[in-house]
């Protein structure tokens, strides 16, 4: 469970709000613990019987997510690939750090694993997968040598393609990926419980679909290359290996069931009940927000600004999903930090203002932070430092910034990850 203290830094601790922003954050996570949910659905939901069972954990959540079905199921074996293993109770189990957010070794070598893994399975099992973030890049059994892959995903990245079209062409790209889990099994049966982390909970875009068939076709591919003119900027292997995946009627899919667990909505409405809960009216604006990080920042100042002249505080309005950042600089930051960033000079001079701007996984992009805050007084103090927050946004380097100023929030690691909450405060 996660306690509000959890989020509070020096400076928001010290916020005449901060107890009550730290409160609210904390329920918001705590509505998707890894743990909580998957227990809460076998509860409900009794698994198929089967003489074998078999669990294999992926994603940033996988080890809470393993440890809890372990709690309510026996099972022969099991593999989990995650991004930073914390102790298990499980036995017998294999674990796998893969790398993240550009898959690496550890990511191939948890490809090779799980292949062989599932093909141990017979028709008489049931296969449990227990998926969540990150798995995309954390496990990969690719088509193209490792070294190509990890160039097309850094140009994805910084170009800004969205997560949903870089999870396109990695389906197209891997044996796992667009259903390829599903197809390795041997006809066993296949649970899979799956925590979101993509805007509109697309089955397939989370951790790729390792067990969903796959709407999106090779010609999408094509078009999402064409779209950032990649074409001459990525290996000559990655449009020759591009490969068609496995359609929603092929008959694999008849023995596999996709359930999601929990979700960034399931975050969004549970804040929103503890805001009331606290006294302030609250208000989700948006719960599938998209694009550059820079646009959306100020675009949620600006409806907080306009907010301010027609609604009563205290108030707060909430809004999930995920931005992203088309690098221009070579500072350093993240998704978040950029997005508040975006955000501070809309809000300066404003009095009890907060924008606050999280990665429910803990991590905003290479960086040690979960996100960050900004106020009507941010602005002015970060000036007194010398600081302004357009040249800090050039140059993407929002944790420079905030760092200074001691409005970065670090929750370490958070075990689970379903997008990112942005919360604007009016008290």
């Amino acid at each position: 469970m996660f306690s509000a203290e959890r989020f509070l830094g020096n400076t928001l601790r010290t916020h005449p709000h901060g107890q009550a922003v730290s409160k609210i954050l904390a329920h918001a996570f705590n509505a998707v613990e890894p743990g909580l949910v998957v227990k809460r659905y076998l509860r409900e939901n009794p698994l198929p019987r089967r003489k074998r069972i078999f669990a294999f954990g992926l994603g940033k959540a996988s080890c809470a997510m393993m440890n809890a079905l372990a709690d309510e199921v026996p099972f022969v074996d099991s593999l989990v690939v995650t991004k930073h293993a914390s102790p298990l109770i499980v036995e017998p189990v294999t674990v796998f750090e893969g790398d993240h957010p550009i898959p690496g070794r550890g990511s191939l070598r948890a490809g090779t694993a799980a292949i062989q893994f599932l093909t141990q399975l017979t028709q008489d099992d049931l296969l449990v997968c227990l998926i969540s973030g990150g798995g995309s890049a954390l496990m990969t059994a690719p088509r193209v040598p490792l070294e190509d892959l990890q160039a097309l995903t850094s140009a994805l990245l910084v170009c800004g393609a969205r997560i949903d079209e870089i999870n396109t062409l990695r389906r197209h790209l891997d044996q796992l990926k667009g259903g390829g889990m599903a197809g390795l099994v041997n006809g066993a049966q296949v649970v899979s419980l799956l925590l979101s982390d993509v805007v509109g909970d697309s089955l397939e875009a989370i951790a790729s679909g390792p067990t969903v068939p796959d709407p999106t076709t090779w010609a999408d591919s094509i078009s999402i290359i064409e779209k950032y003119e990649l074409k001459n900027k990525i290996p000559a292997s990655i449009i020759p290996a591009l490969t068609e995946t496995l359609k929603p009627n092929d008959p694999i899919f008849g023995k596999v069931q996709n359930t999601v667990v929990a979700s960034n909505s399931i975050a969004l409405n549970s804040a929103k009940v503890q805001a009331e809960l606290s006294g302030l009216q609250a208000k989700i604006i948006n719960s599938n927000l998209q694009g550059e990080a820079d646009l959306v920042g100020k675009e949620l100042a600006s409806q907080l600004v306009e907010s301010l002249r027609t609604m009563r505080r205290p108030f707060c309005l909430l809004a999930g999903g995920e931005t992203t950042v088309t690098i221009k600089g070579n500072g350093k930051g993240g998704r978040n930090q950029q997005l508040a960033l975006a955000a501070v000079d809309a809000l300066a001079g404003l009095q009890n203002v907060l924008l606050v701007s999280i990665a429910t996984d803990g991590e905003d992009g290479p960086t040690d932070a979960a996100g960050a805050f900004a106020t009507g007084e941010t602005a002015q103090r970060a000036e007194s430092l010398g600081m302004h927050a357009a040249d800090y946004l050039l140059n993407n380097d929002a944790y420079a910034y905030f760092e200074k100023i001691d409005q970065l929030v670090k929750t370490g690691s958070s075990g689970t990850n379903v997008n990112d909450l942005v919360i604007c405060f009016a008290f």
